[in-house]
Formats: structure tokens, sequence, C-alpha cells
């Protein structure tokens, strides 16, 4: 139910599109998001002959939290298979994250984290940096597509640079898509500017790393 029109239009493509549900916080924690993807993956896998899939060209996709549990799924599960991670603004350093909240009239980003991560950074540290995507890009990270607006007031644009910069670091194929006038959730229209600019975005990373 996430990204309709975007899932609907891959299809289109030609593109096989699944919509994965994962385990929510505060009943289940990180790193259950993850798992639920790697379940996932083994279903699709297992099933493949079935649904006519090809599974040696994975490609996650998450907006949001969901960009989080993608890039954190993409970067740590090496699964065969997974070819390249698309992340719509999501936290991809929780560790700094934490210490620049969100407006909290806005959002409580730390009880928010609190609920996902099991307590505070300053309580479970360890659980901050094993959900921060960002402390694992390696030489070996997949290649990446990023996406974010500067005017995002929910997950700060920051992430997306922290992000950019240790994949720079690492020499990993990437790309980052900058709208300097966008806010959180532009693309969820895709017939507007923002969801234009982004679909063409993705299409075309797909066309690239699935060939």
């Amino acid at each position: 139910k996430q990204l309709p029109e975007l899932n609907t239009h891959l299809a289109k493509a030609g593109y096989n599109v699944a919509a994965i549900n994962y385990r929510l916080a505060p009943q289940y924690q990180s790193p259950a998001p993850v798992q639920d993807v790697d379940a996932a993956i083994n279903y699709l896998r297992g099933n493949a002959d079935k649904l006519h899939i090809d599974t040696n060209n994975f490609i996650l996709l998450g907006r949001s939290a969901g960009g989080q549990i993608a890039l954190l799924a993409a970067y740590t599960l090496h699964q065969p298979g997974i070819k390249g991670v698309v992340d719509f603004y999501g936290p991809a350093d929780i560790v700094w994250g934490y210490s620049v909240p969100s407006n909290p009239l806005i959002m409580d980003s730390r009880g928010v984290m609190h609920k996902y991560l099991g307590g505070s950074y300053q309580k479970v540290p360890q659980n901050y940096s094993a959900s921060s995507p960002v402390e694992f890009v390696n030489s070996k990270t997949v290649p990446t597509l990023i996406i974010h607006g500067k005017n995002d007031v929910l997950v700060a644009y920051e992430h997306s640079r922290r992000l950019d910069e240790k994949l720079k670091q690492n020499g990993i194929k990437h790309y980052w898509l900058k709208l300097p006038w966008a806010t959180h959730g532009f693309d969820y229209n895709i017939n507007g500017p923002g969801g234009q600019l982004s679909t063409y975005a993705v299409e075309t990373f797909l066309n690239t790393i699935t060939k």
C-alpha cells in the first residue's frame, strides 16, 4: 500500500514488484524489519518458478523509515541477487540523527527512536550503531540511489549527505538526486514535479543496475 503509484508504474514497465510488510515498533524493534525483508527475499527465491521472477536482480526500495530499512537490508544481509538499493529520504545515520532531533511540534523523533531501538542512545548506543546504514558501507556495498529534498523537516537532508560521503570514501557507484525545493513525501504523486523527477531517476537506476 506504500508507493502505490510508483509500484504500479514500475510493474507496467515490466518489473516484478513485491510490496513487503514488516513488523512495527514498539511491539517489534530493530532488527525485526530487516529480518522480515530477509524472509521476503527467501520466499521470493523459493517461489521464483511459480511467480516467474528473476532472483538475480533484486533492488530494494524504501521511503523514509522504509529507506533506512532498505539500506540496512541491502548493506547487511549479503543475500545473493541484491544488486542495488533506492533510498527515498531515509535516516541513514541514526547515531547522528539522535543528536539533532526533529522539531517536536512536527515529530518526537527521539521518542520514535526510543520505541524502535529499545531506549535512548545513552542507554543502548550499540542498537543505534547497528541500525545506522552508514556504519556498514564498505568496498563491497551495492550501488545506491539516494533521493532527498533539502526542505525535508522530518528526516534531515544531512542524513543523505553523510551517506553520500561514506559511499564516496569507499568508491561505491551511487547517484544522488538532490531536490532543493522538495519536502518530505514529495514523490507521493508521481505526476507532480518531484514525482516525475524521482520516477525517472528510479527507472534509470534500475535500467543501469539490472543489465
